[in-house]
């Protein structure tokens, strides 16, 4: 008994993050709208499914029952990320390879079918036009043409799971852009950048310290390099509001730059993590970033 009370302490212990009370007021508002729609069968559902939820928040926060109950199997979902669909070209002088990722096992379906939904239409999209171009090059007789989209698992922990996927182009040299998203696992949240801050002073704090990193990393290195025109030092002079960016496992922010974005193509695709110290009077808080 002792220890069940000592696990209900810590459990009751637990400090929601401010910037996620629109999260729960969202769900309790949704709940109440819904619930006399609910058959007895979905009353029930829901139920287990919130008794589930307290028992793997008991199993997070308490190591000693984590350690009691390892052998008990599958606590909870286990999100996973893999290639759903592969769209193919192997012609001569035209070839494409374009790997969709899927993800599986987010408690909120609705989030996880939105981005399923968003790689395969992206991919298919890029496919057909792909196609498009092939036919008009055939028209006139020549030409190399490639494409290829993949993706990357770079941050994936109890809480956050953040996906890279490639774009690269080929016509002569080849071109990268990249998309990120961001997603809190444990609470059903795309993380977007804005989001992450209390108003858009971000942009100048990112930036200016962007800024002064390619000047230092130019005089540290003579084949770094990035674009600059004439009559100044940097071509760069700000990021966007939604500037493409991760979350790392140890909570750092990472902002990056497709190929050709800052630099020349040979510098690839750049990116900077940025000290969160610069950043910790601007955040909404530091579920995400410390």
């Amino acid at each position: 008994m002792k220890q069940i009370n000592k696990l209900k302490k810590e459990y009751d212990d637990i400090e929601i993050p401010s910037e996620l009370d629109e999260v729960v007021k969202n769900s309790i508002q949704r709940a109440k709208a819904s619930k006399k729609k609910r058959s007895p069968l979905r009353q029930w559902s829901i139920g287990v499914a919130a008794a589930s939820v307290l028992f793997i928040g008991s199993v997070n926060v308490s190591p000693a029952l984590a350690q009691s109950m390892a052998n008990v199997p599958v606590l909870g979902a286990l999100v996973e990320v893999f290639t759903v669909q592969t769209l193919t070209m192997d012609k001569e002088t035209y070839q494409a390879e374009l790997k969709t990722p899927a993800i599986s096992g987010l408690e909120d379906e609705g989030l996880q079918a939105s981005l399923n939904d968003k790689y395969i239409e992206e991919n298919k999209e890029l496919f057909k036009q792909f196609k498009e171009d092939v036919a008009d090059m055939e028209e006139v007789g020549a030409g190399h043409l490639g494409i290829d989209t993949g993706y990357e698992v770079k941050t994936d922990t109890e809480q956050l799971l953040s996906i890279a996927r490639y774009e690269v182009n080929t016509v002569g040299s080849s071109s990268t852009t990249m998309q990120y998203d961001t997603i809190d696992k444990q609470n059903n949240v795309l993380i977007t950048l804005p989001s992450l801050f209390k108003d858009d002073s971000y942009i100048e704090v990112i930036s200016s310290y962007i800024k002064e990193e390619m000047m230092q990393q130019m005089k540290e290195d003579e084949n770094t390099a990035y674009f600059a025109f004439e009559g100044a030092d940097l071509d760069f002079q700000t990021i966007q509001a939604e500037q493409n960016f991760y979350i790392t496992s140890n909570h750092k922010l990472v902002i990056s730059f497709d190929k050709y974005e800052v630099a020349p193509g040979y510098m690839g695709v750049v990116t900077f993590e940025i000290p969160s110290d610069i950043l910790r009077d601007i955040l909404v808080g530091n579920t995400y970033i410390r």
